[in-house]
């Protein structure tokens, strides 16, 4: 057990896997498997591995998404990386490949592929053709793949583990405004569901859920709120194919009242799924979300900031759902 960043992490559990699996690769661009942190080792698929099974492919990421998908289809197992410049491109094989084929093939298809894309996390700095690179909700749309979004270190390592271990396609997304973030994570590999929410704080009068990194202005929210005597129940989605209805719904039917956070744009945010999932199933609720505006974001990142959901807007919002 050490103190570890999310990326390391991850790399952590690669590297267990890929000595495990001598046909498993990992294909990138522009950003190399490389990852150290304080008091470990720097980790180095490539330099561990070699240039044959950690491929530093030209700047194409439709044509990494096709050649992991074909690895997979192949025999091996695959990871991709994508940084946060090419993180729609290959949104088209994945839609009509990679979620498609196991159902075309009559099921005989697998297809032990991770796809991991970098969110810029609406993260000042990254010029507006970046910065808005909220991709969750297209991934999640799409039927035969899973797509989840950790929002810890420990999770993403767990949950790396369980999605190299799968048999179908898995969107692993990675929000870059949780790139700094580090906690106490196991050595040792371990596997986290891919399809359960994580409760962080339990409360009777009210339900907040986020993903990804709306979690830690959340959990600033919920301990704030604490303070005032309101019990929060917060709850980390981690998963948004498929969503674990089931949590979300049995801590609606306790607190009567929801609140989603997303930094993803307010139109269509997962929040608006879970809203309505939870609605289907629980009589008599109040709902609200916080998200991001339907606006591209400007320029300046103190105007950036302020249209972000941050902890002073999950408060206020909470405040007018119980009162």
């Amino acid at each position: 057990m050490a103190r570890k960043t999310w990326m390391y992490s991850v790399l952590e559990a690669v590297q267990h896997e890929m000595r495990q699996r001598p046909d498993m690769v990992w294909i990138f661009e522009l950003t190399p498997p490389v990852a150290s942190n304080p008091g470990k080792p720097v980790i180095n698929l490539e330099r561990e591995f070699g240039r044959k099974r950690v491929v530093n492919t030209g700047i194409d990421e439709m044509w990494m998404a096709a050649a992991t998908l074909g690895a997979g289809l192949a025999g091996s197992t695959a990871c991709t990386y994508i940084p946060y410049q090419g993180a729609c491109m290959p949104f088209q094989i994945i839609q009509n490949h990679a979620g498609k084929l196991r159902h075309m093939t009559g099921g005989q298809a697998e297809m032990p592929v991770v796809f991991i894309m970098e969110m810029t996390g609406q993260t000042p700095g990254f010029a507006g053709q970046h910065s808005d690179y909220e991709i969750d909700t297209y991934y999640a749309h799409i039927p035969g793949v899973r797509t989840v979004i950790p929002s810890t270190p420990t999770d993403a390592k767990g949950m790396m583990v369980s999605a190299i271990r799968s048999r179908d396609p898995v969107v692993f997304l990675y929000p870059a405004g949780l790139r700094d973030l580090m906690e106490d994570v196991p050595d040792e590999q371990y596997e986290t569901p891919l399809d359960k929410a994580a409760v962080r704080t339990t409360g009777s009068d009210i339900t907040i859920v986020g993903s990804g990194a709306s979690m830690p202005e959340v959990m600033k929210a919920a301990e704030v709120l604490r303070e005032e005597g309101m019990g929060v129940e917060a709850i980390d989605l981690r998963s948004l194919k498929p969503i674990d209805t089931e949590t979300l719904v049995n801590s609606v039917q306790k607190t009567k009242r929801l609140l989603t956070v997303d930094q993803s744009y307010y139109t269509l945010c997962p929040g608006a799924e879970v809203i309505a999932r939870v609605a289907e199933n629980v009589d008599g609720a109040r709902y609200k979300r916080v998200a991001f505006p339907d606006a591209p974001p400007p320029a300046s990142p103190e105007m950036f900031l302020w249209m972000r959901p941050n902890a002073d807007h999950v408060a206020a919002a909470a405040r007018k759902v119980v009162a």
